[in-house]
């Protein structure tokens, strides 16, 4: 079925005519649309999903959009099928999303009515949902949620400027260019987007936040465990994570024999890492874990580190600081998360397992800086409260409409 756009356009006026209700009188829907959206198994999904019940709390009528097949008879939830890529399915799986398939049908039904559409990444799915929303003139954003060097990695090509200035150039003509709006996590990848496609675009800095439950308590380490130093990791086990390097960092440190070593996530490198980890003293442990369990992880953990070489926020690592725990990153210039640290103690040199050693054992041999460092993000949590980023993040959504209400007034 073809969506005819001036019909449903017409349809949605015609539609409030007949029932006398002003657009006004009525809860405000925004559609939020996703092609990888099926739970909250990676930073991308827990902000799109801290969005949806932040505005859903404040009396909007949220609508999804997205492949999460889980939901298919949810109020709200509109989930069209997922995209089939043959040989590559395996890979994606493995990623830990799914890809969606633009179903006509299944978007009109979802776009009746609809007042505003904030998108998630720009994959065919949310480019679909762009085209149809400059169309019938409906307010549209989209999130920054992907570095060119998130995808170019897996081709080994995250290195070539060219390339990864390609990619930027190639999403901002299919889909950023097409928004009146657009949500960037932060400032370092604003920079790094405008400065590639050599434009100045309409764009808000507002980090996804951190949620209500990720911040500091009393948590006991499993018993297993009780008498060793926990490294925890949380993240999509990707080449440019970087992971490798926490693992051979640890065969440089002096307390490699009673160092405990978490990594929580899913992805390509899983058999990779086992195998490089398989001459540890104590065994990796490496699984995906609930959203629960993250937060007891980084709570008993007595070392974190985001070892990514790219990176364009890292929710993983604010939320590891929103728990005050001492979290180790790397100075690489892909990713943000140097910035968000209060103590250049706890910066390596990027992919230098020798550096990250160093580091590592500095602060195991030194518990009162360890102390000290915790202490300084007493107020870190509160500063990133998801409560706060959304509220920006609604600030954006009704400045952005009426914008566009006023260029194009309904009749």
């Amino acid at each position: 079925m073809k969506i005819n756009s001036e019909v449903s356009l017409k349809h949605h006026y015609k539609k409030n005519m007949i029932l006398n209700v002003s657009l006004e009188e009525r809860k405000i829907v925004i559609v939020i649309v996703s092609d990888v959206l099926m739970g909250e198994g990676n930073g991308t999904n827990v902000a799109t999903m801290n969005l949806v019940r932040y505005l859903t709390s404040k009396g909007y009528e949220v609508r999804i959009l997205s492949p999460f097949k889980g939901k298919d008879k949810v109020e709200h939830y509109y989930i069209v099928p997922k995209l089939n890529l043959g040989p590559f399915n395996y890979f994606i799986d493995k990623v830990g999303v799914q890809l969606a398939k633009a179903d006509d049908e299944i978007i009109e039904k979802c776009l009746v009515d609809c007042d505003y559409i904030h998108a998630i990444v720009p994959f065919h799915l949310c480019n679909k949902v762009i085209r149809i929303a400059k169309e019938r003139h409906i307010p549209v954003s989209c999130g920054f949620h992907m570095q060119a060097e998130n995808l170019t990695s897996y081709f080994g090509l995250h290195e070539s400027k060219f390339i990864n200035k390609a990619v930027y150039k190639f999403i901002y003509k299919t889909t950023f260019s097409k928004c009146d709006a657009i949500h960037y996590p932060t400032t370092f990848i604003r920079d790094t987007f405008e400065s590639n496609i050599k434009k100045i675009t309409k764009g808000y800095v507002i980090s996804n936040g951190v949620a209500l439950d990720m911040k500091k308590k009393e948590v006991s380490k499993p018993k297993e465990y009780q008498d060793k130093i926990i490294i925890s990791s949380v993240g999509r086990l990707a080449r440019e994570k970087s992971q490798d390097t926490l693992i051979k960092a640890l065969k440089y440190s002096k307390y490699e024999k009673d160092i405990q070593l978490i990594f929580a996530g899913q992805g390509l490198k899983e058999k990779k890492y086992r195998d490089l980890a398989k001459n540890l003293t104590n065994p990796i442990v490496m699984k995906q874990f609930k959203r629960e369990e993250i937060v007891d992880l980084m709570n008993y953990s007595d070392l974190y580190v985001h070892p990514a070489t790219i990176e364009l926020e890292g929710i993983a690592c604010i939320e590891a600081l929103a728990c005050q725990k001492v979290t180790i990153v790397s100075d690489s210039k892909k990713s943000a998360t140097k910035s968000f640290v209060s103590d250049s103690r706890c910066i390596f040199k990027q992919r230098n397992p020798k550096d990250l050693a160093r580091v590592i054992d500095y602060f195991i041999e030194h518990p009162e800086v360890r102390k000290q460092v915790e202490d300084s993000y007493q107020d870190f949590a509160k500063e990133h409260s998801v409560k706060n980023c959304m509220e920006k993040m609604e600030k954006m959504i009704l400045e952005t409409k009426e914008k566009v209400s006023k260029l194009f007034p309904a009749i």
